[in-house]
């Protein structure tokens, strides 16, 4: 074997310990999370507007974009809550580049696994504490959620890692909502059939420990779109999509069929200003049909301060070093938009 075994790093147990939750976050933390869970499960009527930067990859950014969104959900409280994406894992295709701030958390030195992990529990504990907003993160790696368990109010399963058990199964033993996009390949019962696994009581082997886990009645789908053989981008956003999804849904035993569906990705076919559209044609397909109003809970959207992205080092304060964002003018606005289209 040629690993090179380069440091050992702290346990979950001895970073929570190190870097706490308030108390009075955790509180506010458990009152959020009932929302949440609300809109999931059809308890209630309002929105999920999931936004923010593909990757967190600068804290002073993050936390003055996050700051805006605490200004607009004061406004929009009684029809939509705001999720800011607080991205710390970013999953790279040919598995190079920026990695996200757990790889580096100074996207220019070398990678610091150990100043990553403290460097992502900060931030996410600075934005819950400043904004009163409780924070999704994408769950590349299973065997870390452990650090970041007790922050997170929303997990995201990417379309690489959806088919993996060990995604699946950590997912039923989680208690926030978690959401299973479709793979690459755009095949919807592969998603389905994730969320089956994750709403199901498990028994694996998890950090070196045997669990059982109660299984996830708060797993759900994301439609991201897909792409083809020939690398086309094809969307899955339209009314006839979430019809189709709708009716997958009802040969299903699963509890709580909800979908949040993701208007950037291939869905745009990450041409970041397409966000604006496409969110608002998956708003009117909900006015069309009441199956599709009761199954959409949500959308994912990628928002920065500056439209667009840049390359690393070039140091354009508030704009994504990896994939494009819309910038905060247009963001507020589609938030208002939100707000008075669902």
């Amino acid at each position: 074997m040629s690993f090179e075994f380069v440091k050992k790093l702290p346990a979950p147990n001895e970073i929570k310990r190190d870097f706490p939750v308030p108390e009075r976050i955790a509180r506010l933390k458990a009152q959020r999370d009932a929302e949440i869970r609300d809109v999931i499960t059809g308890k209630s009527d309002k929105f999920l507007a999931i936004i923010g930067p593909c990757s967190a990859d600068n804290e002073a950014a993050v936390l003055d974009y996050t700051l805006r969104l605490k200004k607009v959900q004061e406004k929009i409280k009684d029809k939509v809550i705001i999720i800011p994406r607080v991205y710390t894992n970013k999953p790279r295709t040919t598995g190079t580049g920026y990695k996200g701030m757990l790889h580096q958390p100074d996207p220019e030195k070398k990678p610091d696994l150990l100043g990553g992990l403290v460097a992502i529990r900060k931030m996410h504990i600075n934005v819950m504490e400043q904004t009163e907003l409780m924070p999704a993160d994408e769950m590349l790696y299973p065997e870390n959620y452990w650090y970041l368990a007790d922050v997170l109010s929303y997990v995201a399963v990417g379309a690489r890692s959806v088919e993996d058990q060990q995604h699946r199964l950590t997912v039923s033993g989680m208690d926030v909502p978690a959401g299973m996009k479709n793979p690459t390949s755009g095949d919807l019962s592969v998603m389905l059939n994730s969320v089956v696994a994750a709403q199901a009581k498990q028994t694996f082997i998890y950090r070196g420990w045997e669990v059982n886990t109660p299984g996830n009645e708060l797993a759900h789908t994301i439609l991201r779109g897909a792409v083809n053989k020939h690398g086309q981008c094809i969307p899955n956003y339209h009314y006839e999509d979430l019809m189709r999804l709708s009716n997958m849904y009802k040969t299903k035993d699963l509890k709580n069929p909800a979908v949040v569906v993701d208007a950037n990705h291939s869905n745009s076919s990450k041409m970041y200003f397409e966000q604006i559209r496409i969110v608002k044609e998956v708003l009117h397909s909900c006015k069309h049909s009441a199956d599709v109003k009761q199954l959409v809970k949500g959308v994912m959207i990628e928002s920065y301060i500056e439209p667009g992205n840049q390359k690393v080092g070039e140091g354009v304060y508030g704009k994504s070093i990896t994939d494009a964002c819309l910038g905060w003018e247009e963001s507020e606005r589609l938030l208002y938009d939100i707000a008075d289209l669902v």
